[in-house]
């Protein structure tokens, strides 16, 4: 347990650090093959100017050695492509080794979910909450039955009734004699009223009391 807790970032150090080697020595024969490749060239002005200055052999010379720089091109360019292939097998190695790894963690994480969830325990709460329910319908139905005189009720006796009612209602309103619409009257003609005079308020017996105890006081 404790190899494959402390194993795992160890062997991704190792991964990491392999890359890191390949490209290094990646970068390494490019700078070499950068080099080799203005070497060859420079062979090839010099060859040129040996051939105008008629120097023959010089010239042989100088195209041999850049035959040779051309062979070392060649090699590096070989060492690339091998580092290249090596580090595409590493990188897919490493990713296949984490999808194992996080699949395999997930098929625990689900062997313990199920290790704690009993196939049976599901059974029995399911039995428990059906019985539950029909408890509970049987008591909505108690609760909603009539008590007293109300439960010995007939409803056929009930719904008959009701229809004669419906049936008397319909013959009533069968005999009452048809409404006729008001004949249309005249518009009254309204007469400007003239000048209203205020009626005068009549007093009490309280008001003709102080009005002659005033006149008492004046004389």
């Amino acid at each position: 347990m404790f190899t494959r807790l402390f194993g795992k970032p160890k062997q991704e150090t190792n991964a990491l650090a392999t890359l890191d080697k390949l490209n290094e020595t990646l970068e390494m024969l490019e700078k070499k093959e950068k080099v080799l490749i203005k070497k060859a060239g420079a062979e090839v002005e010099r060859a040129k100017e040996f051939t105008r200055a008629k120097n023959k052999r010089a010239a042989i010379q100088c195209l041999k050695r850049k035959r040779l720089y051309e062979q070392q091109i060649e090699q590096l360019g070989n060492f690339q492509l091998r580092i290249h292939d090596q580090m595409i097998m590493l990188e897919g190695a490493k990713a296949t080794t984490e999808t194992v790894d996080a699949l395999r963690t997930g098929a625990s994480a689900m062997k313990a979910m199920q290790k704690a969830t009993n196939i049976d325990d599901v059974d029995k709460t399911m039995d428990e909450i059906n019985e539950q329910t029909e408890n509970m319908k049987q008591i909505q139905e108690a609760l909603s039955a009539p008590l007293g005189a109300a439960a010995d009720f007939d409803e056929d006796e009930l719904e008959a009734e009701l229809e004669e009612l419906e049936g008397a209602e319909l013959e009533e309103q069968l005999l009452q004699p048809a409404t006729t619409a008001p004949a249309a009257t005249a518009a009254p003609v309204q007469v400007p009223a003239g000048p209203q005079r205020r009626p005068i308020p009549k007093r009490t017996a309280e008001e003709d009391e102080l009005a002659a105890l005033q006149a008492e006081m004046a004389l």
